[in-house]
Order: C-alpha cells, then structure tokens, then sequence
C-alpha cells in the first residue's frame, strides 16, 4: 500500500515498526554483489520479512528460489505467484497435505527432513496420494541444531529408503548456527567453510550410494557473507542480511548504520532520580530477544536513536515491561542522559530483527527524510 509522500513519523500512533527503505535495499545489493562471483544461487528466507511487497525488493523474479519457515508463508507467497519455495523446517505428518496442496496449485515446493520416522511418514503419504514430493536431508555441521552429521550412516539409509520408494532427493541442506557465536572475520571464515565441507561431504555421501542429490544448500547471514569459496554448493540460504540487527553488527557482519530496521516509539515520562526515560514501546513491541546478551557488547533490549535513526551515543532501552520501555545510559557511561522532552520520537534498533518484526502486523517504510513511502503487511500465523 502506497501513502502520501508529506505523511511522516509524527502522524502514526506509535509504536510501530520502521524499514529505511534506502538501507534496505543496500543490503539486499551487497549480498547478491558478495555471492555473484562464487556462480551459486541465492535462496533469500524469507522468514525475516514475511511480507509480500518485500520479497518483490529481495527476489529478482518470483520464479526465483526461496525459503520459507511456515507454510502460512508458503501459502501466502505461492498466491502472489511465487513458485520456488522450500519449507525448511522439520516436516510433521498433519502438514502433508497443506504442502501437496500447494504443489497441486503448480507450486515447487521441497520440504526437509533428518530421521526415518520422517521418511517414512513422506514414503507413506506419497503412495496414498499418488505424489512425489521433492526432499532435502539436513545436515548438522557443527552440533547448533537439528540435522545429520555428514558421516552418519543413516544419512545415506534415509536418502535410500525415499530413493527406492520413487520419492526425490531434491539435496541436502544446512544451517549454520554455530557462526552465532563467532565475533571475527576469521573465526566466520572458518565456521562457514566447516559447513560447506559438511554439506558437500554429506551430498557426497549419497551420490556415492547412488541416490542423485543435485542440491546443496547452505547457509545463514553470517557465513553467507563469510565464504571464502563455494566449490560443490549450489546455493546459499540467508534472511536477517535484508533488515540486519544488533546480534549481526554484535558478530561483525554490519554497522549499526546498516541496520533497516527499528521500533518508532514515543517518550512518556521521565524518572530523574533514576535517570530513566519513559517510552510507549515495551517487549509487546520489542521482543523480550536478548540475543546480544553473550556477546563483547551487551546491548540490553535495544539501542537508541533520534528520530532520524541517528544513534544517541550510550543510551539504551535498559528495561521492558508489556507496553513500558525504560532508557537508560550505558554502565560505566560517564555521559548525561540527553534532553528527551515527553512526546520526542525515537527510533530503537531491535536485538533480532525476525523477534521484532514478529511483533507487528505491517511495516511503515520511509525514505531518508522520514517520510512514509508505502506500508507493507506481514504474514502472519503458521
């Protein structure tokens, strides 16, 4: 939905959720510039964004690859015509037919998988409905999460027993976690090639079984921007990279400058004694993501800034309650709280960009001078 061009921050009822839209659009160019020369393709997750008019900005054409995280997504960007979709969340048996119904209605749509009881619930249902829908095995390449690792036996039995039911082993797929608690450029380096060399191993592995794997997927934002080489991959899965966040500027990905995303909130009060200031905008708004919490700089529940997105130099929102947010100066700061009047709008750059974003219906886009462009919903539900 377009808006007119006068409209700015001052005629929304606050809080509500901000996209920079100039920002926006660096940072979905400078990852397709960082992967262009390594010739795999981008399967953006559109998890982070869940919005229709969005993924027009993200994705080149809608035939295009991506990533979903719910099939409500799924289901939202096939009706907006998109056609290449993974669901890369663990399948269960009650979403089956959700899924055929959607490659039914001419859309390709993969699913993911990591066990035989899965397997064999996909074996099943495929020969009850006379159906074949494509498979990716996932990976564990470094322990953060769900997966297989690549030389587990029963990787290769999994990929047999769906090979020789007549299901297709679309590849494999993974993510890797473990960059979350990486803090330099190296120690990224090294963690994306440990799940490169996993994947590939992994399709390898099933090849060699004979069991035809022609994707390997990979990825998340830290090491989509941390590769040094792709040799054996076929794409690169990532999200965050379009709003970006305090726990990436925290792993070194980004500035707070390239961050696109904030909380448009409204000062209520002040409690000097405390050297506290009063906003509209509590974990209702936020989101109680404390992602930044383990890492060199813990940056509480959110950094703030002016309402032009300018950083105010150590002020934090120090606290939340359900619609209470409480700014504060940084420990150990040493600098006066700034002058922050009741009704000043500011702007507060969330922890996890997809934590935040979850907490809203729409975004309200803006241009560099604060006017609202358009407003996007998001998608919600599962």
């Amino acid at each position: 939905m377009t808006a007119t061009p006068t409209e700015g921050l001052n005629t929304i009822d606050t809080p509500f959720l901000a996209v920079d839209k100039t920002r926006f659009n660096a940072n979905i160019a400078r990852m397709r510039a960082y992967l262009q020369p390594f010739n795999v393709r981008l399967r953006p997750h559109l998890k982070t964004i869940k919005s229709v008019p969005a993924a027009a900005l993200v994705m080149a054409s809608k035939q295009d690859p991506a990533t979903v995280s719910t099939l409500k997504e799924a289901e939202a960007f096939a009706e907006a015509g998109y056609t290449d979709l993974l669901y890369a969340v663990g399948i269960s048996p009650q979403k089956l037919p959700r899924v055929l119904a959607l490659q039914r209605q001419g859309v390709n749509i993969s699913i993911l998988l990591d066990s035989r009881e899965q397997a064999e619930m996909v074996v099943a249902f495929c020969r009850e409905n006379d159906a074949n829908i494509p498979v990716y095995i996932e990976v564990d390449c470094d322990g953060h999460r769900a997966g297989l690792p690549a030389d587990d036996p029963e990787l290769v039995n999994i990929g047999r027993l769906l090979h020789e039911a007549g299901v297709e082993v679309r590849g494999v797929m993974s993510h890797s976690g473990g960059t979350y608690d990486c803090d330099t450029p190296e120690q990224l380096a090294v963690a994306a090639e440990q799940e490169r060399k996993a994947a590939v191993a992994a399709a390898q592995a099933l090849r060699e079984a004979g069991v035809a794997c022609p994707q390997v997927s990979v990825g998340s934002t830290p090491a989509a921007l941390s590769f040094t080489h792709l040799e054996g991959v076929t794409e690169v899965r990532a999200g965050v990279y379009t709003f970006f966040d305090l726990v990436m500027a925290g792993i070194g990905v980004c500035q707070l400058d390239d961050i696109a995303l904030s909380v448009v909130t409204t000062v209520t009060g002040h409690n000097k004694a405390k050297g506290w200031v009063f906003v509209d905008a509590g974990w209702s708004a936020l989101s109680r993501d404390r992602g930044t919490a383990g890492q060199k700089v813990d940056q509480r529940y959110g950094v703030v800034c002016d309402e032009r997105g300018r950083v105010i130099d150590d002020l934090l929102m120090s606290a939340v309650n359900q619609e209470h947010g409480i700014l504060s100066m940084r420990e150990g700061s040493g600098k006066a709280l700034p002058d922050l009047p009741v009704g000043a709008r500011l702007r507060i750059l969330p922890n996890h960009a997809c934590a935040t974003a979850g907490q809203f219906q729409q975004y309200h886009v803006l241009d560099d001078a604060n006017h609202l462009l358009e407003v996007w919903p998001r998608i919600q539900g599962w």
